[in-house]
């Protein structure tokens, strides 16, 4: 169903995974990978947006390379350039909106851990964005300018969460909040780190299948 891309982004070249919607039109999503890199996980959720009608494409930020394990992991993606990572993911969006299945004007972004705080970031920086979803999103290279946020943003996080603690989700809505912004807190209180990750030891099949629904709803409401 999905096929791997290049599109163009800050006069560069880059690579993803694209998959479009059965039905020939829809709302545009922009997938972000977790530290791990594109791997076949985050292209099934891709493609798993295109069954649910959007045009849904996830970025190669890695540029080709998969991290083998946690260290490998974490390496690349203290490596990882923050701002030329964002520029990336804009210019995805960019490409989505100008594809002739596009019927959106702005794009949905959703990321997890590492992309989840990307997902963040993107939403402070690029006007295209109209809804911003992120799961334990955590990537600490990165300034959020919270005062440039305008799409809707929907936190999601895991209460047993070591690597990225529930507070922080707490801490952040209620700072969003007092700025007048619209955020949506959701902790699911068995759930640890990557609960959404149906190929990690840390898996939670409940967790995940309200998570995929609410953010299916999220971005129905807010890009379709």
């Amino acid at each position: 169903m999905g096929q791997r891309i290049e599109f163009p982004s800050d006069g560069h070249t880059c690579q993803g995974f694209l998959a479009t919607p059965a039905s020939g039109k829809g709302g545009a999503v922009v997938v972000i990978q977790e530290y791990w890199g594109l791997v076949p996980h985050i292209e099934d959720v891709v493609e798993r947006f295109a069954k649910e009608g959007f045009l849904a494409v996830a970025p190669d930020l890695y540029h080709g390379n998969i991290a083998k394990s946690p260290d490998d992991a974490g390496k690349m993606a203290m490596e990882l350039d923050a701002d030329r990572a964002q520029k990336e993911i804009a210019g995805a969006g960019a490409y989505l909106l100008k594809r002739p299945e596009c019927r959106s004007k702005t794009y949905g972004v959703i990321g997890f851990c590492m992309g989840g705080g990307l997902a963040q970031y993107d939403a402070t920086r690029d006007r295209n964005v109209g809804a911003a979803m992120s799961f334990y999103g955590g990537f600490k290279k990165v300034g959020m300018q919270w005062d440039n946020l305008r799409a809707p943003l929907f936190l999601i996080y895991g209460e047993n969460d070591k690597g990225v603690p529930a507070d922080q989700g707490r801490e952040l809505e209620k700072k969003l909040k007092a700025m007048g912004k619209d955020v949506t807190l959701k902790v699911y209180p068995s759930a640890g780190h990557a609960f959404f990750n149906d190929t990690r030891p840390a898996y939670n099949p409940e967790a995940a299948k309200d998570s995929w629904k609410k953010a299916l709803d999220f971005f129905r409401k807010n890009i379709a």
